[in-house]
């Protein structure tokens, strides 16, 4: 299983080195009975949490709120008023929209995580939490309980679903929601018997021929890529799972698990065909995106991201500050438009489009989305002009507070309100700009506004300052934004700040970028092939309650999943031959990104240097004389695989805990990485030129990788020792670019390409199987096995 970051290199010699991953040389932990119960409690609290609590034991649990401050290592501000709320009757009521980004919503929800995160003991917690689930919001209390959960030290290895797997509602359109909730499996049982009666006739009847229908009936008019179960003649209804094993890029490895088998065989799997939410009637170019904007994976790191690094946690108290939250948020808005780039052009966009409150955006968006409350999302039209709505006032304090971080900037430095003086003109002063940015709690002025990001996000979702009640949208909350097109306009206002602070820093210098002795002298890069796979998420919280609950008993024996089509890639590796005068450690670093525009231009490299993407980073021990550096695409830095499921984490949580398992804590993908899959934008058929980047700099020992965690079950948020330096993130294109001191023997360019293959090109011809779902798909095609 892939780990997140890359451990040191092994020392090596004149000889290839391949890096390892960590895993390969730490011991798996076990989890004993008292972690099993803790695990065991998450996962059911969550089970339908639209839905009244159905677990006796947790019932009794929830009767009270603990409000005696002596179970507490801390009582603040915000627990007071969230009780004061709770006692008036004022919370969010249940059944209502929560948005993360909500002002009067977010100060609740803080309260909330409050009374989790302070509580002394597992006891506490606990009661806490069940009363929570029985009195607060649904959204609220999933927002509080997941933070929770990531913050606590004393939580690590603990695990809440995926939050696609809690609220599948933020993920799929209405339309496959309405029919998840409302599955049946007696009803399901008599309609597959009728369909089987059809199907025989149509099939083997005089009404089907080959010659008449051949390749011609699978160009209907509404036909997209996307909707894979056309081709296989397959009809938008629940369809039972052939195997034990929901389909994944990885799921050969489960189904040869003796274990994974037994625990699974007696688990009814059902699978429903998903289309990625979008309506014709609003059709715009941008939609060919929609398998990558409106990916799980792409959506929910964000989501992660924004909890790891919360607007309104302090850094000093929750470690964040040793992190380099401001900066690290900051990077990341540049990394994601980066990375949208780059698919844009693989379909021939350029630039993504400039925001402005003045001008109409182009592009509309209906997301056809659901909120667990039932209420549809809204929808904006082509060319909507954004100052026409909403609130002119926050409009103006959203402009301003852009104004004033640019005139800051230009200053060189700020005085505070006690006569602190920051100078701006220091690499360090990007943490100040990234704080400002992220609109955080560790804003440099305590007294000057910092909430202008939240603002800027109720204003175009038309909340106005004290909302209580709101209508869904998707700019509020983290896991909806990114699969508006208007969310990559926006940031790209924010990431020009992030360009701008460092137009103002000096070039580095051919002293600064080189490595005495060290010298580049060939890279070689595999073949890079996208390609789109087939994958099953795991929706079973949306089944009704008579299916799980028999007798007052929690049974889980039936699974419903998505079948959805996504963009992956065959694993890649690179090598790179380093010569180097003496023995030394070093810091690799690798990057990608466009050679040309749209227009098949080149793109100069001072203007160019936003648009790499970082994908790998890792310390490597040199040897004296040559050294050939081994990477695989398996082992790249903040990466991870497909998660374990829902279903899957029950069943063996479980099994443990009646003694029939061994839980191991790495079980799970950290929830902090990014998709290995999503790493390459889809390409060309004929191969869309990029260009490799590998550039290594002096490893400085700033920074003790994993001392202080274990990276094969936890993120590490706020250790200080999740990154391989202390070097700016980015760097070196974190500053503007003099291409005569900018190429050192140390830093290697490689022209690539990426290609595009047609999974789907045997199902546009005659079909055997019309009808009925190819498990031989992964069979056919790119799987990791056959590409070790």
């Amino acid at each position: 299983m892939k780990i997140t970051i890359a451990l040191l290199a092994l020392v090596g010699l004149v000889a290839a080195v391949s890096v390892p991953s960590p895993s390969s040389k730490s011991t798996v932990t076990v989890a004993d009975h008292a972690f099993l119960e803790k695990q065991k409690f998450l996962l059911e609290i969550v089970y339908r949490v639209e839905d009244p609590l159905m677990f006796e034991e947790c019932i009794k649990l929830g009767h009270a709120l603990v409000y005696d401050k002596a179970h507490y290592t801390h009582f603040d501000e915000y627990m007071e008023k969230f009780y004061e709320s709770y006692k008036m009757g004022a919370l969010l009521p249940q059944g209502e929209y929560f948005g993360a980004l909500v002002k009067s919503h977010y100060k609740q929800a803080y309260g909330l995580f409050s009374f989790f995160y302070y509580a002394k003991d597992w006891a506490t917690f606990q009661q806490n939490v069940a009363w929570a689930r029985i009195h607060v919001n649904e959204g609220m209390f999933v927002h509080a309980l997941t933070l929770a959960v990531i913050h606590r030290d004393d939580f690590q290895g603990l695990m809440l679903p995926y939050i696609y797997e809690i609220f599948p509602q933020q993920f799929f359109n209405g339309a496959f929601i309405y029919n998840a909730e409302k599955f049946d499996y007696n009803t399901w049982v008599k309609y597959t018997q009728y369909e089987k009666e059809l199907n025989d006739v149509y099939h083997h009847g005089k009404y089907y021929n080959h010659k008449f229908y051949n390749n011609d009936y699978f160009y209907a008019k509404d036909f997209k890529t996307y909707q894979w179960w056309k081709l296989m003649g397959l009809d938008e209804n629940w369809h039972s799972m052939e195997t034990y094993t929901p389909l994944r890029e990885n799921s050969y490895e489960f189904a040869s698990n003796e274990k994974y088998l037994a625990l699974m065989k007696n688990i009814d799997m059902f699978w429903y065909p998903v289309d990625y939410s979008r309506d014709i009637e609003f059709f715009n170019r941008h939609s060919v995106l929609s398998y990558f904007t409106e990916d799980l994976g792409w959506n929910a790191y964000w989501y992660y991201l924004n909890l790891d690094y919360a607007f309104f946690l302090d850094g000093e108290t929750y470690g964040l500050n040793k992190d380099r939250r401001g900066e690290w948020w900051f990077y990341n808005v540049q990394q994601i438009l980066a990375r949208y780039y780059m698919e844009r052009l693989s379909h021939g966009f350029g630039d993504i489009p400039q925001f402005s409150f003045s001008q109409a955006y182009e592009y509309g968006y209906d997301p056809e989305l659901v909120a667990y409350n039932g209420v549809g999302y809204s929808y904006r039209k082509n060319y909507y002009e954004v100052q026409s709505y909403g609130n002119y006032e926050m409009m103006s304090l959203v402009k301003n507070a852009i104004s004033r971080i640019y005139n800051i900037i230009d200053t060189g430095y700020y005085t505070t309100y006690d006569g602190h003086k920051i100078d701006m003109r220091q690499p360090s002063a990007i943490e100040y700009i990234g704080n400002y940015m992220q609109g955080n709690i560790d804003v440099f002025d305590k007294y000057f506004f910092n909430y202008w990001y939240l603002l800027s996000q109720m204003y175009v979702s038309h909340v106005d300052y004290d909302d209580f009640t709101v209508s869904p949208s998707v700019f509020l909350n983290w896991e909806t934004m990114l699969r508006d097109p208007m969310f990559y306009s926006m940031h790209k206002t924010i990431a020009k700040v992030y360009s701008y602070f460092y137009h103002h820093l000096p070039y580095y210098t051919q002293e600064e970028l080189a490595v005495a002795g060290v010298e580049i002298e060939d890279a070689e890069v595999s073949e890079l092939v996208t390609y789109f796979d087939i994958v099953d998420f795991d929706v079973t919280n949306l089944l009704n309650d008579k299916m799980v609950f028999q007798d007052g008993q929690f049974v889980w024996d039936k699974s419903l999943y998505a079948r959805q089509q996504r963009l992956n890639h065959k694993p890649f590796n690179y090598n790179i031959t380093v010569k180097s005068e003496k023995p030394q450690k070093v810091v690799v670093r690798t990057f990608y990104g466009p050679k040309f525009d749209e227009y098949g231009q080149i793109i100069l490299l001072k203007e160019n240097r936003m648009n790499f993407v970082e994908f790998d980073a890792f310390v490597y021990e040199l040897a004296a004389g040559e050294n050939v550096i081994k990477r695989s695409s398996e082992y790249f830095f903040h990466t991870v695989s497909d998660r374990t499921t829902y279903s899957e984490l029950y069943q063996y949580v479980m099994a443990a805990y009646d003694g029939k398992y061994e839980f191991p804590l790495s079980i799970s993908e950290p929830h902090s990485g990014f998709p290995d899959r999503l790493l390459l934008p889809k390409g060309w058929a004929g191969g869309m030129p990029v260009q490799f980047v590998f550039y290594i700099s002096e490893y400085d020992s700033s920074v003790d990788q994993y001392s202080n965690y274990d990276p094969t079950y936890y993120s590490g948020i706020g250790s200080g020792t999740r990154y391989v330096d202390n070097k700016p993130f980015g760097y070196p294109f974190d500053r503007h670019i003099d291409a005569t001191e900018f190429f050192v023997p140390n830093i290697y360019f490689k022209d690539v390409s990426i290609y595009h293959h047609d999974t789907f090109d045997k199902y546009y011809g005659e079909y055997s199987k019309y009808g009925h779902f190819d498990y031989n798909f992964y069979n056919n095609y790119y799987t990791t096995k056959d590409y070790d």
